[in-house]
């Protein structure tokens, strides 16, 4: 995970974790020296983030949603797996019934304020890279970007690989020419590619693929 996004991040950088989760990245991203700016809308994951990084100086914890505009949004929770708990309800029905999905099941909804990356922005600084995985709700994330960061990372899934084209037209709007992706938990970058390349390659992706990440930097 050092090695990967070492490739983006160097010592002294502000990154944003954008659905920081139980803080990996974060751990990752410090390591290599950074400040970061670890965003989680989830009450029980924002506590955790706070009791492991609650006394690091270089780590600012924001209890918030990320969208196209500030205000308020639900969260479908799902309580026995909370990494994917998700704001998008397009998510929550693309999983029903899909193969690798079984047994999910997002139980409880709960009111959570959202903020958008330009306001983080505005609040934080301008950071070097942006991590953002937000179950479906990556979209609406990168809609609430008008000013292009030197790199960025947003999570995909088989799922909804609509949402990652949206995702991948809204990067090359903003100016990103380069782009990448790791499958999984693999850590691993391959080739690097146009825009139009890495849509044909998600979509020539086999279903079993599941999930991973696509990358975009500006040069």
């Amino acid at each position: 995970m050092d090695r990967l996004y070492g490739q983006f991040v160097q010592n002294g950088d502000l990154v944003f974790d954008v659905g920081a989760h139980v803080g990996d990245r974060v751990g990752a991203f410090r390591r290599l020296g950074a400040k970061v700016v670890a965003v989680e809308p989830q009450p029980a994951l924002a506590l955790t983030l706070n009791a492991i990084y609650g006394r690091d100086r270089s780590v600012t914890i924001e209890r918030l949603a990320v969208g196209r505009a500030a205000g308020e949004i639900t969260l479908r929770v799902n309580i026995d797996n909370p990494t994917v708990t998700t704001a998008s309800d397009a998510f929550v029905d693309a999983a029903n019934g899909a193969a690798g999905w079984e047994g999910q099941v997002w139980g409880k909804s709960i009111r959570v304020p959202m903020t958008t990356l330009d306001a983080l922005i505005v609040g934080h600084g301008h950071p070097a890279f942006i991590k953002i995985d937000v179950e479906g709700f990556e979209g609406e994330a990168l809609a609430g970007l008008t000013q292009p960061v030197k790199a960025l990372s947003f999570e995909f899934t088989t799922i909804q690989r609509d949402i990652a084209r949206a995702c991948i037209e809204r990067c090359a709007a903003l100016g990103y020419t380069r782009f990448n992706a790791a499958l999984g938990e693999s850590q691993e970058l391959g080739e690097w590619r146009t825009a139009m390349d890495i849509a044909r390659w998600l979509e020539e992706l086999p279903h079993a693929a599941n999930s991973g990440d696509i990358y975009a930097r500006l040069d």
